[in-house]
């Protein structure tokens, strides 16, 4: 059964850092790599991104303050998510999108625009959830 897990969720203080990971049972190589959000009584958003080639895309929110990352020997991904604020607590998802040598990922463009429906997505984790507050 091919899954995908988050991990390192918690809570946090603005201005703090959180390393959220997600992890597959199956080869990510081959893979885009999606982070998304849902934050209580809002639609999901995309929030970062990262090819299979390597490149990564970020939506406006978060850009300079989260960092997308992978290492496929570990078929893991990572956020780092830096100088966090109040706004940005909400359930974190992982996705994953077949994405084949340098061609454009449609679900890091989705990402990128914060968008809700991400229709390219073929795997999803089930969350984990991140608070901040003093």
């Amino acid at each position: 059964q091919v899954q995908l897990v988050e991990s390192g969720g918690g809570s946090a203080e603005p201005g703090g850092s959180l390393r959220l990971s997600c992890t597959a049972n199956f080869t990510l190589d081959y893979y885009a790599i999606g982070w998304f959000r849902q934050a209580p009584g809002k639609e999901r958003e995309g929030v970062a991104c990262i090819s299979g080639s390597g490149v990564t895309t970020y939506a406006g929110p978060v850009k300079g303050r989260f960092i997308v990352s992978r290492d496929n020997a570990k078929n893991t991904a990572y956020l780092q998510m830096n100088s966090l604020l109040r706004e940005d607590t909400a359930v974190y998802y992982c996705a994953a999108e077949v994405n084949l040598g340098s061609l454009e990922s449609p679900m890091c463009l989705d990402a990128q625009a914060q968008a809700s429906r991400v229709p390219t997505a073929d795997y999803w984790g089930r969350g984990t959830q991140v608070t901040v507050s003093s």
